[in-house]
C-alpha cells in the first residue's frame, strides 16, 4: 500500500558473481549458487536475514521460494505472537501482504472481463452505481487499462484515512470511496502515479458487476479455487483465522510492543489481504503455469500473458508495468521479474515471479526494521541466485558539456496536488540530481554513468534511469527501470525544497525580530497610541500566528508516522486555524502599512520600513499556505 520499496539501498553483494551469461541472459556459469537446493537456499536466507532482524529488530519473517512447480523452501523467522511464545509458520501464520493485494483485484477484473462483463477501455462510470468519478477533462473519461497501469491521473494520498486502527470507522467500500475521491491533476494515459483510491475503485466495480461484496468475490473465484484456506479480505479475519493472524509490533526500551491492528476496509482491494507464505505459493504456482494450479484454473493463459505484457512505459529501455503487474528489475535480461511489493505500517512484503525460470520468491517482514530487512534481502536474494552481467562502464569524457542539463531537483508523480499532504513532495519525497566532477550524475544517494542518450546506470550496480525531454530539448523528468508506477518530473522554482526552505527562514526570522523588537521597544510600545498602536499590533499578530502555526504543526508531526498514518493528531488540524487568522491579520496588516506611509506615522523612516518587511513577509507566508493547501481544513479523515 505504502510502497516503501522506492528507495534503492546499498545491499549485500552475492557471494557467488556469475563468471559469464548466455545471450539469453538467465543461464549462469557453474559459480551461481543452486536455487534448486534447499540447503543451499536456506544457508543464504539466515545468513542475510537473521542479523538483520536482530539489528533491525524485525519481530518476524517468512521467505517462500517456489522453482518448477516445488516449493523449495519455506521458512519463519521470529514470531507471530511474542507474548504466547508462538513462531511465525508459512503454513498457518496470517501476514500483511499491502499492495501485492493489487494482484487479486486486476486478476477479479480480468476474469469478468473474460465473461464479457467488464470493458477495460471505456468510461469507468458506466460500472458505478452511487458515485461519479468528477469530469475533469471532457472527453477524457478514467478507464480500467488507465486504473490498472496507474495512468487515471488521480492524485495520491495516505495520510490519516487509508490504513486506519479503529474498527468502529471502517465503512462500506463506495461509501468510502464516495467520500475520499482524489482529484484528477493529470488527463489519464499520459504520466503514471501509484493510486491506491483507484485500485479499490476498480474493487468496487468487481463488486458491482459480480453482485458479491469483494472479499465474497475473491474468496469464491479465486482463494476456493486454488485453495487458499488460509487467506481472506475480510477485516477482522473470520473466527478460525483470527489466531493465526501475526501480531504487529514496535520496539521501545528494549522489548517488544503489541501495536493496534491495522485495517484496510476502507481501501480492501488494495492492501487488505491476510494470507500465509503457503497460499501465496498456490497464487505463485498459478500465475506460472498459465493461470492454472494443476486443474484449478483462475484465468486463461492468453489473458494471463497479456496481463505480464508491457503496457505503459515513458521509456522501452526501462521496465515499467503491464496490466496490474509490476514489471521489476530484478534479475538478467530474459528473467523478466513480475509481481508487486508492498507494504503497511508494520509489514513490508515482496512476491516477484519469473515464468522463464519457473520461479517465485514471496517474503514479509514485521515490526520498525521490517522496511530496513526488506529492502536489503530481496535484492540480495536475486543478486545471489539470479546475478546480472554488471561490464564495467566509464562516463563519457565529453558529459560535462551536457551534464547541467539533467541537474536540478525532481518530484514523484505519486504525490497529493489538494491537500495538506502535498508539502511532502518538496520536504519529504524530493529527489536532487547532482552533476559530479567525475563526469557521473549523483542522483540522490547513487552515482550514475551515461550509457545512451538520456540513459544511465549506477556506477556499481544494475540500477537504470531514463530521463524525458519535452518538445524543445529541455529535460523534464525521468523513470526508474522497474519503478513503472510513477515518474519523477522538475518542479515549479517556487516548489522546490531550496526555495522553500530560505523563504520560510527568512519569514520565521522576521516573525520572531518582531518578538524580539517589542521587547528591546518596550518602553516605547506602551507609549503608542492610536493607528501605530494598532499596526504594531497587527505586527504582533501577523507574527504570532506565523509562529503558532509552525510551532504547533512540529509538535503535531513529532508524534511519528504512524500516528500521522492512523489519524490526523487533534494538535494538526487545530494549527490549521492559524494560517486563517494569520491570513486576517496580514490584510489588516497591509491596510495599515498603506495608512502608515501615507499619513508618515512613527518617528523616522526605519520603523515604516520594518512594517512594510513584516507585511512581505506575512504576504508571503499566506502565498505559501495557499499553495501548499494548508490555508483552510484540506485534509481526507
Amino acid at each position: 500500500m505504502l510502497n516503501r520499496i522506492l528507495n534503492r539501498t546499498s545491499s549485500w553483494k552475492a557471494t557467488f558473481l556469475a563468471a559469464s551469461m548466455v545471450l539469453t541472459g538467465t543461464a549462469v556459469s557453474a559459480d551461481t549458487p543452486d536455487v534448486t537446493n534447499s540447503a543451499v537456499v536456506e544457508a543464504f536466507v539466515d545468513g542475510a536475514v537473521k542479523p538483520l532482524m536482530k539489528n533491525e529488530h524485525s519481530s518476524s519473517g517468512v521467505v517462500t521460494v517456489v522453482k518448477d512447480g516445488k516449493i523449495v523452501f519455506a521458512k519463519g523467522y521470529g514470531y507471530a505472537d511474542i507474548e504466547n511464545n508462538i513462531a511465525i509458520d508459512p503454513k498457518t501464520s496470517l501476514v500483511r501482504p499491502g499492495s501485492i493485494s493489487k494482484l487479486f483485484t486486476w486478476v477479479s477484473v480480468m476474469q469478468l472481463v473474460e465473461q464479457g462483463k467488464l470493458d477495460i477501455d471505456v468510461d469507468v462510470n458506466q460500472y458505478l452505481k452511487t458515485f461519479l468519478i468528477k469530469d475533469t477533462y471532457p472527453g477524457q473519461p478514467v478507464t480500467l487499462r488507465h486504473i490498472m497501469t496507474h495512468t487515471a491521473g488521480f492524485e495520491d494520498g495516505v495520510l490519516g484515512y487509508v490504513i486506519i486502527d479503529d474498527i468502529e470507522r471502517i465503512e462500506p467500500l463506495a461509501q468510502a470511496l464516495a467520500r475520499l475521491q482524489p482529484d484528477r491533476v493529470v488527463p489519464p494515459g499520459t504520466r503514471p502515479a501509484y493510486s491506491n483510491w483507484a485500485t479499490s475503485l476498480a474493487g468496487l466495480i468487481v463488486s458491482n458487476v459480480s453482485g458479491l461484496e469483494y472479499s465474497e468475490y475473491v474468496q469464491k473465484n479465486i482463494f476456493d479455487v486454488l485453495g487458499m484456506d488460509n487467506s481472506t479480505f475480510a477485516e477482522p479475519q473470520p473466527p478460525h483465522l483470527l489466531p493465526q493472524v501475526a501480531k504487529s509490533y514496535s520496539y521501545k526500551n528494549g522489548k517488544y510492543h503489541d501495536e493496534n491492528y491495522e485495517y484496510l476496509s476502507n481501501f480492501m482491494p488494495a492492501g487488505a489481504l491476510s494470507a500465509t507464505a503457503h497460499d501465496m505459493a498456490k497464487f505463485g504456482r498459478a500465475l506460472l503455469n498459465g493461470g492454472a494450479d494443476g486443474d484449478k484454473r483462475i484465468l486463461k493463459a492468453e489473458t494471463l500473458d497479456m496481463m505480464l505484457e508491457e503496457a505503459f512505459t515513458h521509456d522501452p529501455r526501462v521496465r515499467g508495468i503491464g496490466l496490474g503487474f509490476l514489471r521489476r528489475e530484478f534479475g538478467p535480461d530474459g528473467f523478466n521479474n513480475v509481481g508487486h511489493d508492498g507494504g503497511t505500517s508494520m509489514f513490508i512484503s515482496h512476491f516477484g515471479i519469473s515464468k522463464p525460470e519457473d520461479f517465485m520468491l514471496f517474503s514479509s517482514f514485521g515490526g520498525p526494521g521490517a522496511a530496513k530487512v526488506h529492502l536489503s534481502f530481496v535484492k540480495s536474494f536475486y543478486d545471489e541466485f539470479f546475478p546480472q552481467d554488471l561490464p564495467s562502464i566509464s562516463p563519457p569524457a565529453d558529459f560535462d558539456e551536457r551534464a547541467q542539463k539533467y541537474a536540478g531537483e525532481y518530484h514523484s508523480s505519486r504525490s497529493a496536488y489538494t491537500t495538506i499532504e502535498a508539502i511532502m513532495r518538496p520536504l519529504a519525497t524530493s529527489v536532487t540530481v547532482k552533476p559530479m566532477p567525475d563526469n557521473t550524475l549523483l542522483i540522490g544517494e547513487q552515482r550514475y554513468v551515461e550509457i545512451e542518450k538520456h540513459l544511465f546506470r549506477e556506477v556499481s550496480d544494475s540500477g537504470l534511469i531514463a530521463f524525458q525531454e519535452d518538445e524543445n530539448g529541455n529535460v523534464v523528468s525521468y523513470v526508474t527501470n522497474g519503478h513503472g508506477w510513477k515518474q519523477n518530473y522538475r518542479p515549479a522554482f517556487y516548489e522546490t525544497k531550496g526555495f522553500i526552505t530560505i523563504w520560510v527562514s527568512l519569514t520565521l526570522v522576521v516573525f520572531i525580530g518582531v518578538f524580539f523588537r517589542l521587547a528591546y521597544q518596550w518602553k516605547a510600545f506602551r507609549a503608542y497610541r492610536g493607528k501605530e498602536k494598532r499596526a504594531y499590533w497587527a505586527s504582533i499578530a501577523v507574527a504570532g500566528f506565523g509562529l503558532m502555526f509552525f510551532v504547533l504543526e512540529t509538535i503535531a508531526i513529532s508524534a511519528g508516522a504512524n500516528a500521522l498514518l492512523f489519524e490526523l493528531p487533534s494538535l494538526l488540524k487545530f494549527a490549521l486555524i492559524f494560517p486563517i487568522l494569520g491570513l486576517l491579520a496580514t490584510i489588516y496588516h497591509v491596510y495599515m502599512a498603506v495608512v502608515i506611509w501615507r499619513e508618515t506615522l512613527y518617528a523616522g523612516r526605519w520603523p515604516r520600513i520594518r512594517h512594510s518587511v513584516v507585511s512581505f513577509f506575512g504576504i508571503f507566508i499566506i502565498w505559501f499556505y495557499s499553495h501548499w493547501n494548508l490555508l483552510g481544513f484540506n485534509y481526507f479523515s
